[in-house]
């Protein structure tokens, strides 16, 4: 990313382009299958209306971020559709956490988002977790994708970006609630994954 449009990040956000190589990456996904062969993929539904999104997720870490119409947006120590507590973060991300995250605070969570190539994820922010001191960090595997961030309110200016395989995004400080979403997948743009998508792993702190 050119220096130039590194300095218009919100205050708070760092991007690490290509901060992953391809073994890591492999070793990542190998990693993935086997969290997702004990906590298999589900997928999550809005609060209120149960609409379900384009999305595919599962969850390592003590805790999960899980949602549907029932109980909305929460955390929680089990899966919801097996009931079995998640698989520990393997050591390679706590590592990455490590390096990147600027704290001194472990991860609790760790989301594993499967996007295939027509899915998408509208903007937000992530504001379930009670201690908002912690950054979130959010690796991309797999294909590319359009990564659009804006400000603390939904109105703000947005900016976009392509993330590729390998990149790590870093919100946190002032930018911790930032809006941002994912526009589109841009399909063939990465070999990592044999069927393609795009995998988007985001490690979080959940309490103080």
């Amino acid at each position: 990313m050119p220096e130039k449009a590194k300095r218009t990040l919100p205050e708070g956000l760092r991007y690490f382009p290509d901060f992953i190589d391809r073994a890591g990456q492999e070793q990542l996904v190998a990693s993935i299958r086997e969290i997702v062969a004990e906590a298999p993929l589900f997928v999550p539904a809005m609060p209120g209306t149960g609409k379900e999104m384009s999305v595919r997720m599962t969850n390592c870490g003590p805790l999960g971020w899980v949602t549907d119409k029932e109980r909305g947006y929460r955390y929680q120590p089990t899966h919801p559709v097996t009931g079995k507590p998640w698989s520990p973060i393997p050591a390679m991300l706590l590592d990455i956490w490590n390096r990147v995250a600027g704290s001194d605070k472990q991860p609790e969570a760790c989301l594993v988002n499967f996007y295939d190539d027509s899915a998408r994820m509208g903007l937000h922010q992530d504001r379930d977790e009670k201690d908002l001191e912690a950054p979130v960090v959010s690796i991309s595997l797999g294909n590319a994708c359009h990564f659009r961030i804006g400000g603390t309110n939904r109105k703000d200016p947005t900016m976009s970006m392509k993330l590729t395989s390998g990149d790590v995004f870093v919100i946190g400080g002032a930018g911790r609630l930032c809006f941002h979403g994912v526009d589109r997948i841009y399909p063939s743009t990465s070999t990592l994954l044999k069927n393609g998508g795009r995998i988007n792993l985001t490690l979080r702190r959940v309490n103080p």
